[in-house]
Formats: C-alpha cells, sequence, structure tokens
C-alpha cells in the first residue's frame, strides 16, 4: 500500500456501508475519475441528478437515500448527449439517457424516485409532499431490460484515495479469472454460460477498508441470496476465489468482511 495510507484491520466492518435505497451506477468506460465526479468529463448526468435529488433538489427525500456512483462499464453509445444507467437493488439497465434537464428528470420520476411512501415509525413526521414513482413514463426510454447477469462493483477512486486506486485493478482481475475458473462468462459473449460482469467504481465510502466490493445477485435465480447486494470490505487478491466459492456460488455471508446488505424491497442487511 501507499505509504503512510495501510488498511485499518481493527474497526468490525458490520454496518460500515451507508444506507440506501438505489445506487445509480452510471457508465463512463473509465476506472478513475475527478475526485469529485460531478467535475468529472462525464459529470453532467450526476450534476444534473443532484439538482433533483440532493438534499435541497426538487424530489429531496430523506427516506430514499439515492447514491450516485460512476462506473468502468462502457456505455452503448458514444455521444455527448447521452448516458446510460444500471439501477441496484431495481436490477434495471437504462442503455440511453438524454442528458437534457427534462429528459434527467423523466428518468428520476420514472425509475429513481421511491415506489410508495415510507413506513415511518414513531413520532417522527411523514412529509406531505413524498413523490413517487411514475412507472409510465418508463416506455419513454428504449432498451431497457432486467439485469439478470451477476454483477461485482470494485472501488478504484484513485483520485480520493490511492489504496483503492491500487487494489481495484487487482481485484477486478483476479475476479474475472476466478468467476471464468468456476464456470461463468465474464466476456458476455457466452449464452450457454452464467454471466457476471465485473466493473470499477467510483467512491462508495470506506477507502481505509479498500478493496471495498459489491456483489449485486440478480433476483432471477433460485440463488439463496437472489436480488441481494452484499458489500465486502478489505477484499485482497487472495480472498477473491473464497468469495466466488462461498457467497457468488453457495450464498453463504463471509462474516469478517460483511460491510452490509441491502435486498430489494430496499431492508438493510446486518449480521
Amino acid at each position: 500500500m501507499p505509504g503512510g495510507l495501510e488498511i485499518d484491520h481493527e474497526k468490525p466492518l458490520g454496518g460500515t456501508m451507508p444506507a440506501y435505497a438505489e445506487q445509480v451506477l452510471i457508465s463512463t468506460g473509465k476506472g478513475d475519475w475527478n475526485s469529485k465526479i460531478e467535475d468529472d468529463t462525464d459529470g453532467k448526468l450526476v450534476r444534473h441528478l443532484r439538482s433533483f435529488i440532493a438534499p435541497k433538489g426538487k424530489y429531496s427525500n430523506p427516506f430514499h437515500n439515492v447514491m450516485l456512483t460512476h462506473s468502468s462499464f462502457a456505455p452503448p453509445e458514444r455521444e455527448t448527449s447521452t448516458s446510460s444507467a444500471y439501477l441496484f437493488p431495481s436490477f434495471r439497465y437504462i442503455p440511453s439517457i438524454s442528458l437534457e434537464p427534462a429528459a434527467v428528470e423523466d428518468f428520476v420520476k420514472a425509475f429513481v424516485l421511491p415506489v410508495e411512501p415510507p413506513a415511518v415509525r414513531g413520532d417522527f413526521p411523514t412529509p406531505d409532499n413524498i413523490a413517487l414513482r411514475q412507472p409510465e413514463l418508463q416506455t419513454l426510454f428504449r432498451g431497457v431490460r432486467d439485469v439478470e447477469e451477476i454483477v461485482v462493483l470494485i472501488c478504484s477512486h484513485g483520485s480520493r484515495d490511492s489504496r483503492c486506486g491500487v487494489l481495484g485493478p487487482i481485484l477486478k482481475a483476479e475476479f474475472e479469472e476466478k468467476l471464468e475458473q468456476h464456470g461463468i462468462d465474464t466476456s458476455g459473449k457466452s449464452s450457454e454460460r452464467p454471466r457476471a460482469r465485473v466493473g470499477l467504481i467510483s467512491h462508495i465510502g470506506g477507502h481505509r477498508w479498500a478493496g471495498n466490493v459489491i456483489i449485486y445477485l440478480p433476483p432471477q435465480s433460485e440463488h439463496p441470496l437472489a436480488g441481494t447486494g452484499v458489500w465486502y470490505g478489505r477484499v485482497a487478491p487472495e480472498h477473491v476465489e473464497g468469495i466466488v466459492r462461498q457467497t457468488v456460488l453457495n450464498g453463504k455471508i463471509i462474516e469478517n468482511m460483511f460491510r452490509g446488505g441491502i435486498d430489494q424491497n430496499r431492508n438493510i442487511l446486518r449480521l
């Protein structure tokens, strides 16, 4: 590790995953970005999204935290006027999102807003103006599909912290190798084998616990963790074989690396 930036092996990892209701994973085709992704050359969608869902945004909702993340997945169109994104734990992929503000607002209303009002406990007041999702607007977006492949995401945001910048690409190569060895296609070329995509992502919190990995397991299978996102920290290359065997193949959580998880009902998972 870079000098002075050691991995924290002391603090328990349980409960260190930030609570969220949706992760918007924006395709950029790059493995590192500006420290603030909204300042990146691909940051236009993030800037527009924040104008709608940030704390002072038009659709701000303290009960529905949306995580905005850049990824190394390449967008299908190399146009400056559109972007593409994955949504988890919705497990949807939207291949073409116009970067016009009105179109981004339609995207937010169609895919990102909560489906139903929050269930508030105790004396905490429920806001009267919570905006809800309008799924009928999804027809405005062409090529939308369900995500049926395993998705492995690894923080590589070196401009934020060099620990992730060093470990991210190494872990990506290791996951691709081990998944292939266990019969899971990572090339996107096989229609007969189970499929996985392994990508690098921007900051998700917890650089001191690098490598940080999120595994989204698709809901269409009989897998014990189907429809779940599992967060691991302190992942080193020698751990990847065990993660693939235990979590990806057998649906078991590795407790000493588990930061938290989320299911399709937006329940936060803790051990």
